[in-house]
């Protein structure tokens, strides 16, 4: 599902890459402030709709987590979210830094 989009700038790419890393520690407030600011530029634009799913699946699942601590499972499932968390930020960082549109293979796509 990887859509043309034209090669971005380098002010695009990192403005992506700042969305990225600024998901990592910040949720999903750095992909919906460019989301909403940045309509002009079409690469910015899709990544941060595309950080933004992925912060909301994120949230989504540390709540199923906080639910499965009363089973002793959810600590299994903050673990594993918090890794899932890392390594697809830094996935979606360094792909944006090449100017590559990145995809996060488990986000529910609720922003299109």
């Amino acid at each position: 599902m990887d859509e043309l989009i034209e090669t971005p700038g380098k002010d695009s790419k990192n403005t992506a890459v700042l969305i990225w890393i600024g998901t990592l520690f910040l949720g999903f407030i750095p992909g919906l402030i460019v989301y909403l600011v940045k309509k002009d530029d079409a690469y910015i634009l899709d990544q941060s709709k595309e950080a933004l799913n992925w912060s909301i699946t994120a949230a989504i699942g540390y709540v199923a987590g906080m639910i499965l601590t009363f089973v002793l499972i959810g600590f299994l499932v903050f673990v594993a979210l918090g890794i899932c968390h890392l390594v697809f930020c830094v996935m979606g960082a360094i792909g944006a830094s090449n100017g590559k549109t990145f995809r996060v293979p488990f986000a529910l796509r609720l922003i299109n």
